[in-house]
This record gives structure tokens, C-alpha cells and sequence, in this order.
């Protein structure tokens, strides 16, 4: 019965683009940029404000663009979106729109142990800004429970003031390049010294993506019953729990061989009668259409990834998990690799000492990515723009006594009776040198 209200159904981004508004309050849709139009809605948002964005955008932050576009003068916009967009790289472009625009005043990042939504593994943050000269500056804080929600609504009352618990940065100092993070959470980095690139040492690269596991993943029986021959199956790590300790041995791969376990991958190079009655099968599941092995050529071949020396864990709860791969095997998308450069590789025993501690494991956690219930991924180039510790100044000393500890540690694991106090050993020597 209001004259004043009018609802309109239609899609927000190719609709309403010339009107202005006093206010915008959005929770937009989570979907990422292989499920939507991204082509065309990128062209359309490219047209409309002159500012080119990333193909692998998710479609909430083009909701947070144009809204910021049609606010009028003096008028807001709160968002409840992912924080994800704050620490990816995706992301970077839209934070330099915010800065562009110079409208973002607020961003409150909600840590619940718990889940905001429970159909949704993200974590969230409530996004306010302003389309006014009343601040060159956005607040960042932190919202850990129910009560810290109300700091929201009195950082809304006390503008353009800002609070005291809070920290907040001027436009011209905001990085985009940087993960946002460093803004609203303490960085381990800083309590160490002497620290270095990771890329010095080498390269991370995720595992291999196969587009479709079930039918690129073999135990021997399914081997044998297709007649697939063993020099058409690459050993490979398939699921994470298949490598539980921190060092692959070629005992445990034949442990999990013997227990039928799925650790080969279909390697179809000149393929036998036998493979090619297996690949034609997938195409008439239509296996070849799918978005990985449609643009492959011929579409079951695997990428070529050799096995690396080092995996690291995608997902985690408790930190990043290094396993030495001494089975030297290859491996798919539950682990990334790590390929040591030609200088680095003759010393992997003490880089991989050193990737075990939890120095290292704390100065990597400031390039996590937070999901909800703890979650945290890490993505390959995460892990390659993080600093890591100059091992090139340990006396030679120091590298005998660490890689002593090491080699204890490493037995103990062999032997299945885990020392978790070598570990600690060489973690305080690094601690030692580098704070």
C-alpha cells in the first residue's frame, strides 16, 4: 500500500545502469566466473565505467562496482559479500576501483568461529561506503562475535568519525597489489628478521587437474578389468589421506598399491587396443566435454607436470603440511608442488627442515585464505609471494646441527613413532638466529 516503493525483477547487471541512488544494501550471489556470463557482463561493465576487470571475477564483487557507480552524491551502500575478494588475486582490480573511487569507508571483517551462512564455506565482511568528501580514509576491524556486530551500527552513527578500535589507512597508502589482510590482522613476518622471497628458492605449481578423477584414476583392479597395461599408469597421489606423515616413501606406495588403493593416473601415449576401447567409453560419457578436457589436445592427454620433491597441502585447519615426496611420484590438485631452482635443489634436505617449523608455518599464514569453521587455502602463487627466512646466512655449523636433528626426525617418522621434539629443536635454532 506504499506509493513509494517499486520492485523490479531483472538482472542487476545488464539493467537500471542510468539511475542513481540514496542508498544501496545488497547481499549479492556468490558464483564464480566459469558459472555466469562473465564475458558479456565484464563487457557491459567495462562499457558503462571505463575500467577493465579480471575474467575470473566472482560475480559478487561486480555487484559491489556497480552499485558503487550508481550511488548518488552524498549516498551509501553496505554490502554483506566473501572476504575472499580482500586476499585473492582476483581481487586486486576491484580494490583499486575502491580506492579509485574513493567511496569505501569501511570494511569490517567478520572472524565467527561458526559459519554466517550455513550453505556457504566463506567467511564475510560487511562493506559501507560513501559517495562524499568527508573522509580520505577507510576503517578496517574485526568482528569475532555477536556482540562486536553493534560496533558496526556505532561506526555508522559516528560518521564521518571514526572509531578508536579500529585501524584505519589513507587512500593514498592502500596497496592493491597487497593482501588486505595486513591491514586488519597482525603479520607474523614482523617478528623475524633477515627475511627473503620464496620464489629465491624455487616455485610453487598446483597438481595435476585431470577435468575429470573418477575416469582418469585407476587402483589395479579397475586397471585389470579394463585391461589397461601398467605402462599406460603414472604413480600418482590422489587424495591427501593417502599421505599422512611427512615423508612419501616407496614403501608407502607400494603399502597402498597392495591395499588396491586408487594411486595411478592413465597415462594414454600411443595407445593399445585395450586404452582406446577406454577412452572411447569416456566419450560416450561425454567426459571429452568437459571444461578442462575440452581444451586439451587430444583431450585425455595429462599435463605434463613432473613429479616434484616437495607437496604442500591445499586445504588445512591447522597449517600449511609439507610432505617430503622421496617415492618421487607424481601428484594431483590435493597437493601442490614445489620445484626447488638449480641453486636451491643440492640443499632440499634443509629447505624442507626448514618448511616443517612453525616459523616458516607463521610467516606463510599471513598469505592465507580464510574459509568458514577455520578452513584456510592456500593457492600456489600465495605461497610464492610470501618471505621466508635467508637460509644462506646459517653458519655451516648450524645446517650440520639442523640436518642432524632432520635425519632423526625422519627416522622417527619412518619408524612410525613420530619425535615431534626434533622439530622443535630446529625451530628453536631458527628462532635463534632470525628474531
Amino acid at each position: 500500500n506504499n506509493q513509494n516503493v517499486s520492485i523490479n525483477l531483472s538482472d542487476f547487471m545488464f539493467n537500471d545502469w542510468d539511475n542513481k541512488y540514496d542508498g544501496i544494501i545488497c547481499n549479492p550471489p556468490y558464483i564464480n566466473f566459469h558459472d555466469y556470463d562473465n564475458k558479456n557482463i565484464l563487457k557491459e561493465i567495462e562499457k558503462r565505467i571505463s575500467f577493465k576487470l579480471n575474467g575470473l571475477t566472482n560475480l559478487y564483487t561486480l555487484f559491489l562496482v556497480k552499485s558503487i557507480f550508481q550511488l548518488n552524491e552524498n549516498g551509501r551502500a553496505a554490502f554483506i559479500i566473501p572476504s575472499e575478494f580482500l586476499n585473492s588475486d582476483f581481487g586486486k582490480l576491484i580494490k583499486s576501483y575502491l580506492i579509485k573511487s574513493k567511496t569505501l569507508r569501511h570494511i569490517a571483517v567478520i572472524n565467527f568461529e561458526e559459519n554466517i551462512f550455513d550453505d556457504a564455506l566463506t567467511t564475510s565482511a560487511i562493506i559501507l561506503c560513501a559517495n562524499d568528501n568527508k573522509s580520505c580514509k577507510v576503517q578496517f576491524s574485526n568482528v569475532r562475535n555477536h556482540n562486536d556486530l553493534s560496533n558496526i551500527e556505532k561506526a555508522i552513527e559516528s560518521y564521518p568519525d571514526y572509531l578508536s578500535n579500529g585501524q584505519t589507512v589513507e587512500f593514498d597508502n592502500l596497496n592493491p597489489e597487497l593482501k588486505w589482510r595486513a591491514y586488519y590482522q597482525e603479520q607474523n613476518a614482523v617478528k623475524y628478521k633477515n627475511l627473503v622471497p620464496f620464489v629465491n628458492y624455487g616455485k610453487v605449481l598446483r597438481g595435476i587437474a585431470t577435468g575429470s578423477n573418477e575416469f582418469f584414476t585407476f587402483n589395479m583392479s579397475k586397471a585389470n578389468k579394463s585391461g589397461i597395461a601398467k605402462k599406460y599408469l603414472l604413480p600418482c597421489i590422489c587424495k591427501s589421506i593417502d599421505s599422512k606423515n611427512s615423508f612419501f616413501t616407496n614403501d608407502d606406495f607400494d603399502k597402498l598399491q597392495a591395499n588396491d588403493k586408487t594411486v595411478y593416473l592413465l597415462n594414454a601415449v600411443n595407445p593399445d587396443i585395450f586404452v582406446k576401447k577406454y577412452i572411447a567409453c569416456g566419450e560416450e560419457q561425454e567426459i571429452n566435454k568437459k571444461y578442462l578436457t575440452a581444451n586439451r589436445n587430444p583431450w585425455y592427454s595429462i599435463e605434463n607436470r613432473p613429479p616434484s620433491p616437495i607437496w604442500v597441502s591445499v586445504f588445512n585447519r591447522t597449517g600449511l603440511r609439507f610432505v617430503r615426496n622421496e617415492a618421487n611420484i607424481s601428484n594431483l590438485t590435493t597437493f601442490h608442488c614445489i620445484y626447488l631452482n638449480m641453486f636451491s635443489a643440492p640443499k632440499t634436505d634443509l629447505f624442507f627442515a626448514y618448511l616443517l617449523t612453525d616459523v616458516s608455518k607463521q610467516i606463510f599464514n599471513d598469505n592465507r585464505r580464510e574459509y568458514g569453521k577455520g578452513l584456510q587455502k592456500f593457492e600456489p602463487n600465495d605461497i610464492n609471494k610470501s618471505k621466508m627466512l635467508n637460509l644462506e646466512l646459517l653458519s655451516s655449523d648450524s645446517e650440520s646441527e639442523i640436518l642432524e636433528y632432520f635425519n632423526l626426525y625422519r627416522k622417527s617418522v619412518i619408524d612410525k613413532k613420530p619425535d615431534e621434539s626434533f622439530v622443535n629443536k630446529i625451530n628453536d635454532i631458527f628462532i635463534k638466529y632470525y628474531t
